[in-house]
């Protein structure tokens, strides 16, 4: 349908969609939070993952569409490349939702946000080695690499969801002069409503519907316009998958994050990005089972080195949530400056390589 389009109907499908997507992760997080409160959730394992899951809605579709084409050079571009995206958010989040106020990682710092952290840097480990191995090591359409992050992403949200509620260390791992009501207390204000009057779970169940297959849809048209623009303009899938498409599918977390910043809760505003990290890797498994081939072997030398990005920006945060910086050149962190520099010259890199591929 979209390869015959002109290049101004694609634009236009691509930015709707983006729109739509916008819309649709705003409402999507805002239920989660009432659902999984009404439900007795929370911070339990099972909250954590539907949280996961309902955040990455867009690369869930954009990772289904690509493999059932058989397109998993754009699935593996939009994956690795929305890590770098997506903490790229908290830049954001800093420079605008901190006004007047210490920076974000001073606020937010606590120790179970560094586990957090750590999680995106072992599962993306675990993908970067999973990328070695022989294509044809598969059994029942599984393949290891994508096995063995699934397994070590439900093992660390365990170890997560058991530092929720309480850490071995004075004031439970939460840092002096931080945030001072606890993680998560903006999703019981979701919860309890605007002016008194809370949202019926069965409302909330029916908008949380509605907007997942909004969002599922959007993904689709996404991916699928966002192929064809690519063709059109000559730029290689896999640096648009890992830019301009990830960037699209990012603005739900860019809102959300936001909105948790407005409500007071940063360490929420962390922890989304984090964890929707953590969890992005696991959709290798995913593309494997759709496409009946192994995702990451199939890894180019670009998707690689955006999963090393990956690494390198979450670790300046995991440094920014220890050493607490309280300067803010340019209205921002210290870490989120730096991670912005990293991007810009890990881009420049990525469009390096991509030119000199034969």
């Amino acid at each position: 349908m979209f390869t015959n389009l002109s290049l101004p109907g694609l634009l236009a499908a691509f930015a709707v969609a983006a729109g739509v997507t916008w819309w649709a992760g705003i409402k999507l997080s805002d239920t989660t939070d009432v659902l999984a409160r009404r439900l007795g959730l929370g911070d339990a394992l099972g909250g954590i993952i539907l949280l996961a899951i309902a955040t990455n809605l867009p690369e869930l579709a954009i990772t289904a569409s690509a493999a059932w084409r058989g397109d998993l050079g754009v699935a593996i571009g939009n994956i690795l490349g929305g890590i770098g995206v997506q903490t790229l958010v908290l830049v954001a989040i800093d420079a605008f939702g901190t006004r007047g106020r210490r920076p974000l990682t001073y606020q937010a710092a606590s120790l179970s946000l560094v586990l957090e952290g750590v999680l995106v840097v072992a599962v993306l480990v675990v993908a970067v080695m999973g990328t070695r191995l022989p294509p044809e090591l598969m059994a029942a359409r599984l393949a290891p690499g994508g096995v063995l992050i699934a397994l070590l992403w439900v093992g660390g949200v365990w170890l997560i969801g058991r530092a929720s509620k309480g850490l071995p260390w004075h004031e439970g791992g939460a840092a002096p002069d931080g945030q001072t009501e606890p993680k998560g207390h903006s999703q019981a204000k979701k919860s309890a409503g605007t002016g008194g009057k809370p949202v019926s779970t069965t409302r909330a169940a029916v908008v949380f519907a509605l907007s997942a297959a909004a969002t599922l849809v959007c993904g689709v048209v996404l991916e699928a316009s966002g192929d064809a623009i690519a063709q059109r303009i000559g730029m290689n899938g896999v640096l648009f998958g890992a830019t301009v498409l990830a960037a699209a599918t990012s603005l739900p977390e860019l809102s959300t994050g936001l909105a948790s910043m407005k409500l007071g809760d940063s360490k929420l505003a962390v922890s989304d990005i984090f964890g929707g990290n953590a969890f992005l890797p696991v959709l290798f498994l995913l593309a494997t089972l759709i496409s009946g081939k192994a995702a990451l072997p199939q890894a180019q030398d670009t998707d690689i080195y955006l999963a090393g990005l990956g690494i390198l920006l979450t670790c300046v945060y995991l440094y920014g949530l220890i050493f607490r910086p309280k300067a803010k050149p340019l209205g921002m962190g210290v870490d989120s400056l730096l991670v912005l520099l990293l991007y810009a010259i890990g881009v420049a890199g990525l469009f390096a390589i991509a030119q000199a591929k034969p």
